[in-house]
């Protein structure tokens, strides 16, 4: 590997995609337990824990401090390696910024070394992928500092489009008024959600039933599609396998011999979404 790559729970990676990179821990509670998300996501009891989330149980989250990224790239950079961290959006999280402090701290401690932190502007695959794509880049032996400019010009063709069967949870972190929750559940609306150039979740569009919202999704996928796929098409869903495999048959009616990945979606960001959150996640002409 020409250069270190780094991704963390939040990136909603199978075992069969982690080669090559080095997972940082999530921390987050569920009624005040704490609990580790190690990353592997083949590991993870999602099921379990979206059971909880529909009981009640409530799960905290909190973002990975600079102290943490500090005693992970340090030994990496004192190997003679270089370093890229694909970080979630800094429009949902702090994390972006505390690996950024880490990065000017360590990068003068370690003259001559190279630390890029990619602001993916997105979570779950939406940063997995790219990390997927670092990696790649590191096998094929181009530079950190080559890696880090295709990087940045690939987040805003990292297409990543959700649906939620539930708008509470977004209501209960603060992503929706309560009011707008209330209106949606009581009207059947299913909003399609995506993360903006900005990296903010935003609504793009609103659909009255949850079939039709899963149909819409896929209709973004044709919509944004690249003709060549480089990377997996990825779904990740909130303990609804059912749904997920109907979107992935839908995908590919558009595009029969496309490679698609199913897998729960992460406990880090899974918080925010809840229980019934689908996702697609896939390289596409632009967000």
């Amino acid at each position: 590997m020409a250069f270190a790559v780094f991704a963390d729970g939040s990136a909603n990676l199978p075992k069969s995609m982690l080669e090559g990179i080095n997972l940082l821990p999530n921390d987050y509670t569920v009624d005040g337990v704490p609990q580790t998300y190690w990353g592997d996501v083949d590991q993870f009891d999602g099921h379990a824990y979206y059971e909880d989330l529909r009981k009640g149980k409530v799960v905290r989250t909190s973002l990975l401090n600079t102290q943490l990224f500090l005693s992970r790239f340090a030994p990496v950079l004192t190997q003679g390696s270089d370093i890229i961290y694909i970080s979630m959006s800094s429009g949902i999280s702090g994390t972006y910024n505390a690996a950024k402090v880490a990065a000017e701290e360590l990068m003068e401690l370690y003259k001559g070394r190279f630390i890029h932190i990619v602001d993916s502007l997105g979570c779950g695959f939406g940063n997995g992928l790219l990390a997927v794509r670092a990696a790649n880049l590191s096998r094929e032996g181009l530079s950190a500092q080559e890696a880090a400019k295709i990087l940045d010009e690939e987040v805003p063709h990292t297409c990543q489009y959700f649906t939620v069967d539930d708008l509470n949870f977004l209501k209960n972190t603060g992503r929706v008024s309560g009011m707008t929750a209330k209106i949606a559940t009581v009207l059947n609306i299913k909003p399609i959600l995506f993360g903006d150039a900005t990296g903010h979740i935003i609504s793009c569009t609103k659909v009255r039933g949850r079939k039709n919202s899963i149909e819409t999704l896929a209709k973004k996928y044709e919509e944004k599609r690249l003709e060549v796929q480089d990377l997996p098409i990825c779904i990740s869903h909130g303990d609804c396998l059912e749904d997920a495999k109907l979107l992935a048959d839908l995908v590919r009616a558009i595009t029969p011999d496309v490679e698609i990945v199913i897998c729960q979606h992460e406990p880090f960001s899974g918080a925010h979404v809840g229980p019934g959150m689908l996702g697609l996640f896939f390289r596409g002409k632009e967000r």
